[in-house]
């Protein structure tokens, strides 16, 4: 079967047979009565081509697309996913074909790290990703709470004038640069403002940017209806890390009440231990529980007891 298949850049005019498909494969993994329900009103295709075009292919086959996969370019780290195959066309090869593209975009990338996202309980899953170089390392817990703070006043990207957001972008990248040489979250916080499905959290102190929080609110977005979904947190390394860590989570409360949002999602890897500890400390459970898998593992990475850094990799 995979002989017949195409593989290429996916287009605009794709991405709403992309979007079906998506739904439709994650609905039958999950057993739903209605698999193409998933997700209800939450973005996770739209939003993401939007945010990198060049990022995103699909596989064809007879002129039809039946999958797609996208990447994701955070300076040196990039990750993958979602990949989708039509579930009548599972285990044909598809999801290979489909990844061929994304590990030749990180070659060239230069990565120092990469990841994915997988259901740890599926050794069809794990194994497709071994094959290619992605170890498993920790879990990633992605946990939520309802809204219990009241709204407060939090400096977000949005409010940043035009002159400033340069310089604004190159205190993101200097917070996240010291959390892992060469992260950069600037094309995360641009897709948000530029699509309008949040808000970045900028959260500062006496010596600068203490914290940032890129945050999906409500349905349209890869949050949904009601829910402010933290895509990224990440705060300035230190002895202060820990308390930093709970004034960005304030923040983020605030700004989810303000917003009327009455649930808030947030994912982490458990490797960072503190981190994961004070998000139940405050309330969250688990929702669902993935594998983080890593590929060129050995080096540095932001997966230790010491990182503060929320991110899921979904």
């Amino acid at each position: 079967m995979s002989r017949g298949v195409t593989v290429r850049p996916l287009l605009a005019n794709d991405l709403d047979v992309a979007d079906r498909v998506m739904r439709l494969a994650f609905g039958t993994i999950r057993g739903l009565p209605d698999p193409g329900a998933a997700f209800g009103d939450a973005q996770y295709v739209r939003p993401r081509f939007l945010a990198a075009p060049d990022c995103a292919w699909a596989a064809e086959v007879d002129g039809e697309v039946v999958g797609s996969v996208f990447a994701a370019r955070w300076g040196t780290f990039g990750f993958l996913g979602p990949l989708t195959i039509r579930p009548d066309l599972w285990d044909r090869g598809i999801g290979s074909r489909l990844l061929a593209p994304v590990l030749d975009a990180f070659d060239r990338w230069e990565l120092t790290q990469a990841g994915l996202f997988t259901f740890g309980n599926s050794p069809k899953h794990v194994g497709l990703y071994q094959k290619l170089g992605f170890w498993p390392r920790f879990s990633t817990a992605v946990t939520a709470k309802q809204v219990t703070g009241t709204a407060g006043a939090c400096a977000t990207f949005s409010h940043v004038p035009a002159a400033e957001r340069a310089g604004t972008l190159e205190a993101v990248r200097a917070l996240t640069d010291a959390v892992f040489p060469g992260l950069d979250l600037s094309g995360e916080v641009l897709a948000v403002d530029a699509q309008r499905l949040g808000d970045t959290l900028l959260r500062h102190d006496e010596s600068g940017l203490a914290g940032v929080a890129v945050c999906h609110c409500g349905a349209g977005s890869e949050a949904g209806s009601g829910v402010c979904y933290v895509k990224f947190a990440a705060v300035r390394p230190g002895a202060e890390a820990a308390q930093r860590f709970e004034e960005l989570l304030d923040a983020c409360e605030a700004f989810a009440a303000g917003a009327a949002l009455g649930r808030l999602v947030a994912g982490v890897n458990t490797g960072r231990l503190d981190a994961y500890r004070r998000l139940l400390g405050r309330g969250h459970r688990i929702d669902s529980i993935g594998l983080s898998m890593r590929l060129r593992h050995d080096g540095p990475d932001f997966d230790g007891p010491g990182h503060y850094v929320i991110d899921d990799l979904r």
